[in-house]
């Protein structure tokens, strides 16, 4: 138990200082060698936890992605009107996804390279998020808020009409093109599934 412990405490601490080096001097100029000297270790001892540099991309990838998803679960979990949580829900992935990689050229570059290369993680971030939306949208129409025949498919619309504002590489590249705002496309997306403002 201490050594599985200590094992992820240095798992985590690379990952940590690697994301801090991603962010600093970009993923690129970044090398295993650079983030085992910020860590005061060898580079073969962060070997020891992740066989390449690409591994350690995978780790800082994944465990961003996995903060939006907790940050996405608290909303979910809230007692409050799913219309109300999910326009929360889905502000909050936006809101997240441009600070942390839009507004920071250099992760962004890491991003990108994630998007391409570690789409595994990528895909099973998207399907978790889509889950989490699907779950409000569920709950919604079991309340009556929404009215949709097919939750699952609803959830991947929705999805989708969202993903100039999920996707970091699209909203970096229309963040100054004409286009609706996040409040315009969320309220399209209520009345889509069936919701409409009590008078």
């Amino acid at each position: 138990m201490v050594s599985e412990h200590t094992e992820a405490e240095a798992q985590e601490r690379i990952l940590v200082e690697a994301e801090r080096l991603f962010r600093e001097i970009g993923y690129q100029k970044t090398t295993v060698a650079d983030i085992a000297k910020a860590l005061r270790m060898s580079p073969a001892n962060v070997y020891r936890f992740f066989p390449s540099k690409d591994a350690i991309r995978h780790g800082v990838a994944f465990r961003l992605m996995s903060e939006v998803e907790a940050a996405a679960a608290a909303i979910v979990a809230r007692p409050a009107p799913a219309p109300q949580r999910l326009r929360e829900l889905v502000t909050a992935i936006h809101l997240m996804n441009t600070e942390r990689y839009v507004g920071d050229a250099k992760l962004h570059e890491m991003v990108a390279s994630a998007m391409e290369e570690d789409w595994d993680v990528c895909k099973a971030h998207i399907e978790r998020v889509t889950l989490l939306i699907g779950g409000v949208i569920g709950e919604g129409a079991a309340e009556g808020a929404f009215r949709v025949a097919d939750v699952r498919v609803a959830a991947l619309c929705t999805c989708t009409a969202m993903l100039r504002f999920f996707h970091p590489q699209m909203i970096a590249q229309t963040a100054n093109k004409p286009g609706p705002t996040l409040d315009q496309m969320i309220d399209f997306i209520l009345v889509g599934l069936g919701y409409h403002h009590a008078a």
